[in-house]
């Protein structure tokens, strides 16, 4: 018995194409939309408007305080000391008490400005930490595919403490300049207008300086960003394959791709540290010239009787308080076109929408028409193709009557897993409906996809943990025997008892404590734990030696009843436990009965199934 769909080629998923140039996931930086990284900040800073007033009241006043010193020495020079020449102490001891109390408010505002500075920063870093974990786990499967872990491992760590950097020390560094270039300016202008005045005048340089080094700092602090983050996917990607280069003997030509990427890193550190000593030696070189003619004129004014001593005492001690943060200016311009790269980065993530977006009025499956946990699944007109190359899946129509098992065969290339990943809606087809009792599965909430659908695919993850946690995950409310017979009837009981701790024994990063084939039936015990209506076995028995495949077979058999399974399988004695056989060529059926059935026939399947009998003789 045969069905067919159209007639066009198609590749289970085809090798990626040379990308253009101008593909955003080539390069580090996404897509930022216009103003998203603006919105971004004000919605971090958004619930915490009444602490950033009260830190921002805190610098007021403690710049208020540390600037009312050079008054105090100017009242002491011309008013103070010839009073105490006239035996009169009483305003020197004045001015002294005056710079103490005022030395004390600037120590006690400062130390109360950092306290509740260092908490908002710190909120702010952990809800956006928050962020990108929840929207880097919402983003579609197709996502995951094309953009690193090592890139969103960067954005979460090298990023956010460019921000964290920005936050407790920069921002200190921007209000007091700011808030100095205000009070100190007013002064100057009070004390002596003339002064006031060319100190305001010289600026105007400083200003241009600035402008400069932004411009030119802000491409060196994007091309670092990217440096860095290549070097952490290079070493994730290393160290998640760490097998295969071990055993091709990888290591030397890893070094060699490593150590150009550092090079890079370096050469990018290299100019960071040049434009900020260009900026620093430009505005020393600004700031003393101007306190060197100030001071000469202020001197000639003084001889002339024109200007006041404690007067030039007190421009000069403001001008080296203004002219001091400069330096510490640069700093923040440092740290805040990192911050300003990597914000742009992050919010170009965070703008990053699901491919298989949750339907926005999801409705509910309908209650089984028997005490069968099985559903009918329909593919409606689908079609489908993987954005990095040609139409997978051209037009594709099946039906999958509730609690059937099917296996699903064909050549590498033949479209069984895209089916399978259809299925389990970890893409949406780019036409027609996948359907679960007659509910299109765009239609569905994610926990009722869930719930209805579980896939077990070749890679049998295992989390760090217990081998218990990592069964319930399956259904976290499930009890500790429900937990057992699920192991049971997969046949994992035996090996689980065998560990050092039972069900409680911690199976290490990535399962690593435990052997291929044994993670493959603890995600076996995982998937059947969720009682899905729809079960998925894509390649699943792919790590199982031969005893450990015939006894989860006989488990299925039990296990499977009544469901609806589809069993995606290299290996035909998966197809043993099947009602059903579909044979793909090239995103078509080619063939389709069960397994009596087209082993005594002549086709496609009959061939496989005697070359495979030929292999075991």
């Amino acid at each position: 018995m045969t069905a067919t769909t159209a007639n066009a080629p198609g590749k289970d998923q085809p090798a990626e194409e040379p990308r253009k140039p101008d593909d955003p996931f080539d390069r580090d930086v996404l897509p930022t939309p216009p103003g998203a990284t603006a919105a971004l900040l004000r919605s971090l800073l958004a619930p915490m408007k009444a602490r950033v007033a009260v830190t921002t009241l805190l610098l007021l006043l403690q710049q208020a305080a540390v600037q009312t010193g050079p008054l105090l020495v100017a009242y002491a020079i011309d008013s103070a000391v010839p009073a105490f020449r006239r035996d009169d102490l009483g305003p020197l001891i004045a001015v002294g008490v005056g710079y103490l109390l005022c030395a004390l408010a600037s120590g006690v505002l400062q130390y109360a400005f950092i306290l509740l500075s260092a908490r908002v920063s710190q909120d702010v870093l952990l809800d956006l930490r928050g962020r990108i974990f929840r929207h880097a786990q919402a983003l579609s499967v197709d996502f995951h595919e094309r953009y690193t872990s090592g890139r969103l491992i960067s954005r979460s760590t090298t990023d956010v403490e460019s921000l964290r950097e920005l936050l407790e020390e920069g921002l200190q560094e921007l209000v007091t300049v700011i808030l100095s270039f205000v009070y100190i300016s007013a002064m100057l202008l009070w004390l002596d207008l003339g002064l006031g005045a060319v100190a305001v005048a010289s600026f105007v340089p400083l200003y241009l300086l600035v402008r400069l080094y932004r411009r030119r700092a802000a491409r060196v602090y994007t091309l670092r960003s990217t440096a860095i983050a290549a070097v952490i996917v290079k070493f994730v990607e290393t160290m998640n394959g760490i097998r295969p280069v071990r055993a091709f003997r990888r290591e030397a030509v890893n070094d060699a791709d490593f150590r150009v990427l550092n090079s890079r890193h370096e050469r990018n550190n290299g100019d960071a540290l040049l434009e900020m000593a260009r900026y620093v030696v430009g505005s020393r070189l600004v700031a003393n010239t101007a306190v060197a003619g100030i001071v000469l004129w202020g001197a000639y004014r003084v001889a002339g009787g024109t200007l006041a001593l404690g007067v030039l005492a007190a421009a000069v001690l403001y001008l080296r308080r203004l002219y001091d943060p400069i330096d510490r200016l640069g700093m923040f311009l440092n740290s805040y076109q990192s911050a300003a790269a990597s914000l742009e980065k992050i919010a170009g993530l965070l703008a990053q929408t699901p491919s298989v977006p949750e339907p926005s009025q999801p409705r509910q499956l309908p209650a089984p028409e028997s005490e069968h946990p099985g559903r009918e699944v329909v593919f409606d007109g689908v079609r489908f193709g993987y954005r990095t190359g040609g139409e997978v899946l051209p037009r594709f129509d099946l039906t999958l009557p509730a609690g059937q098992t099917v296996a699903v065969v064909g050549s590498t290339g033949a479209g069984k897993s895209t089916l399978a990943k259809l299925l389990a809606r970890f893409y949406d087809p780019s036409e027609g409906r996948v359907l679960l009792d007659g509910v299109d599965l765009r239609e569905l909430a994610v926990p009722e996809l869930r719930r209805g659908v579980v896939m077990v695919t070749q890679e049998a993850f295992v989390f760090s943990g217990t081998v218990a946690e990592n069964i319930a995950i399956g259904r976290p409310d499930a009890t500790h025997e429900e937990i057992e017979q699920a192991a049971k009837a997969i046949g994992a009981h035996d090996f689980i008892t065998s560990l050092p701790d039972g069900y409680d024994t911690d199976v290490r990063k990535r399962g690593g404590r435990i052997s291929a084939g044994q993670r493959q039936l603890v995600a076996f015990a995982r998937a059947l734990l969720a009682d899905p209506a729809v079960l998925i076995l894509d390649e699943a028995t792919s790590s199982l030696d031969i005893p450990g495949e015939r006894a989860v077979q006989r488990a299925m058999s039990t296990v499977l009843h009544g469901r609806t399974a589809v069993v995606i399988a290299h290996r035909l004695s998966t197809v043993e436990i099947a009602d059903r056989v579909l044979v793909m060529e090239h995103g078509r059926i080619v063939e389709d009965g069960t397994p009596a059935e087209l082993i005594a026939g002549t086709g496609r399947f009959a061939d496989l199934h005697q070359a495979w009998r030929d292999s075991l003789a």
